[in-house]
């Protein structure tokens, strides 16, 4: 029996929520507040309103709203998000107000104004699953609008939700959120080409917003850099530059030029003088949602302005290139099991070789050995096996590292033989020689690398690697200096500080040593490494008590740490520096 005042119907259930809120509110919580007001007056509530839903309560950093029809909810929340981006074009990236928005079909109950019940609940578990700026939807509404509207949708297959008892289906919008032509429209939509089978991507010219018309060979300049640069990568899809600039002097909607062109990407920019300095702001999009994946400023003195075009060229190329992976990576996390290809599966065992551990490796060595099946000639394939074997062994997680340096040869090598033009094959082929101590092989691999792609981080840290351990150090600190700026948030970056560690400490400054080493302890991993060089630089200073407590600290992890596990696993070939270093250990305490 019904409750008195409490009435049931079946509604389609919009739920929309602000990413980083408290963020938001703790830099600037007037600012932040007027803005949202501002984006819930102009846009969400008329759209709402435009598509025949209502807003039932506005909730502080959200928004609920219902609707008749589940195909005006979809609509509108494509719309809401199209808006926002628009709307957050010159806003700077860290006081952008970004949703995520989740819509499900299903029974609500009704008390006076309110709504409730599981039909809610299950779109605000949608909105939780969904990106930022980005919609998920449940498999009740993807039945519903599949075929009534210009979209595509993503399977994120079925997902166990908080305080729903059964699994719920899961999808995400892909497509260009732009409203669909009418029928009657001469023309109809745009066709959308077909992706290429590998990441794909058009720079569009950076704007030059200096107000001075002589600028715009330098914004020019850039633009036609990065695409070079970028065009050095070779799992890369570029457009060319002359389709790319035909969009000079425009502003087109990113998704519509990712449709035009064929490609999953779009860099766009802008160029700003004032007085002697120069910024320059460059931002990566998906083009099939808007979403941002990547955005930066570049702040710089305008002195020699062809350096400094090269400078900034190749930092934007070695930010955009991580980004790119990590976004391929997640991508592929998300295809539905039916849609597994070579590519997909080669970036399946990237997303598990870089979250280190024995598990991760075990994985991605497993899909590497299966994208290799699918197809033998995808050389990346080759190159992150060998990365597993490498990685395995320097973190101490899998067996012997004799075994493991006598494995990755072999499909290093064969990387380099399928694409001899891959700087990332030469990179890992680098890598490995340095990885069994041949540094004199290892840094003509790294030079041809940088030679093929002078933004490859770690190309740069692997040259300065290999110099540090063959007595090079005094020449090693610029190329791992060029490698931290380059991907400052690289998953690796514990490595990239420990070999600046070792080279400060052969070089003789020892207090640098122990920044660098206390920098290298504070990302994640554990490296025996880092504890050992901040024992020696420590050991060098007479700071006793100090290098006591990390010799501690390192054998509770490596209870098996001692002179002969050093000359075992470090990849010293020069035999002043290596004493060197072990010299800091002796004055530390340890024994032979």
């Amino acid at each position: 029996m019904a409750t008195q005042g409490v009435e049931r119907k079946l509604a389609a259930i919009l739920v929309a929520d602000v990413v980083g809120y408290g963020r938001l509110m703790g830099a600037d919580e007037a600012g932040t507040l007027a803005r949202l007001q501002a984006h819930l007056s102009d846009l969400v509530q008329p759209k709402v309103a435009d598509h025949r839903g209502r807003v039932v309560k506005l909730m502080g950093d959200g928004v609920l709203a219902e609707f008749a029809s589940v195909v005006d909810a979809v609509q509108c929340a494509a719309e809401v998000q199209r808006g926002m981006a628009a709307r957050n074009t010159e806003v700077a990236k860290d006081r952008r107000i970004v949703f995520r928005i989740g819509v499900n079909l299903g029974d609500i109950i009704i008390q006076g104004d309110d709504i409730h019940g599981d039909g809610v609940n299950i779109a605000a578990r949608m909105e939780g699953l969904a990106e930022p700026g980005g919609i998920c939807i449940s498999g009740f509404v993807h039945d519903q609008v599949q075929n009534k509207l210009a979209l595509d949708f993503e399977d994120m297959g079925t997902r166990q939700v908080k305080n729903i008892a059964k699994p719920v289906h899961v999808y995400r919008i892909l497509a260009d959120q732009t409203p669909a032509r009418s029928p009657g429209n001469a023309g109809g939509p745009t066709p959308r080409l077909a992706l290429p089978d590998r990441p794909s991507i058009v720079v569009l010219p950076f704007a030059n917003v200096s107000g001075d018309p002589e600028q715009e060979y330098f914004a020019d300049g850039v633009t036609q850099e990065v695409i070079t640069a970028l065009s050095r990568i070779r799992w890369i899809f570029v457009i060319a530059s002359n389709s790319s600039f035909a969009y000079k002097g425009k502003t087109p909607n990113v998704r519509e030029v990712a449709n035009e062109l064929g490609v999953r990407y779009v860099v766009e920019g802008s160029v700003r003088q004032a007085g002697n300095r120069i910024r320059i702001m460059a931002q990566l999009i998906d083009g099939t949602t808007g979403n941002h994946v990547w955005a930066q400023r570049y702040d710089r003195e305008l002195s020699e302005i062809f350096a400094l075009q090269d400078e900034l060229t190749q930092t934007i190329v070695g930010a955009i290139e991580p980004e790119l992976g990590k976004a391929e990576r997640q991508r592929a996390r998300l295809r539905r099991p039916d849609s597994i290809d070579a590519w997909t599966t080669y970036q399946r065992g990237m997303s598990h070789l870089y979250r280190i551990s024995a598990d991760n490796l075990a994985q991605a060595q497993e899909l590497f050995r299966q994208a290799i099946d699918l197809d033998p000639r995808l050389g990346p394939a080759y190159s992150g096996l060998a990365e597993t074997y490498y990685l395995g062994s320097v973190y101490g997680l899998t067996g012997s590292s004799a075994e493991a340096r006598a494995t990755a040869l072999e499909p290093a090598l064969k990387a380099v033989e399928l694409d001899d033009t891959d700087a990332a094959a030469h990179c890992t082929l680098g890598r490995v020689h340095t990885f069994r101590r041949e540094h004199d092989a290892a840094i003509p691999e790294f030079e041809a690398a940088l030679e093929l792609n002078p933004s490859h981080a770690l190309a740069h840290y692997g040259l300065g690697a290999a110099r540090t351990f063959s007595g090079m150090a005094a020449d090693a600190i610029a190329s791992l200096e060029s490698a931290v700026r380059l991907s400052p948030h690289d998953p690796l970056m514990g490595s990239f500080l420990v070999r600046m560690a070792d080279a400060h400490l052969l070089v003789r400054k020892y207090e640098a040593a122990v920044d660098w080493a206390k920098k290298a302890l504070r990302q994640p991993n554990f490296q025996w490494s880092r504890y050992a060089v901040l024992v020696s630089a420590l050991g060098h200073l007479g700071r006793i008590d100090e290098a006591k407590r990390a010799l501690a600290d390192l054998r509770e992890r490596r209870p098996d740490f001692s002179f002969k596990f050093v000359r075992d696993n470090h990849l010293y070939t020069d035999a002043d520096d290596f004493e060197h270093y072990l010299d800091g250990l002796r004055l530390a305490g340890v024994r032979e």
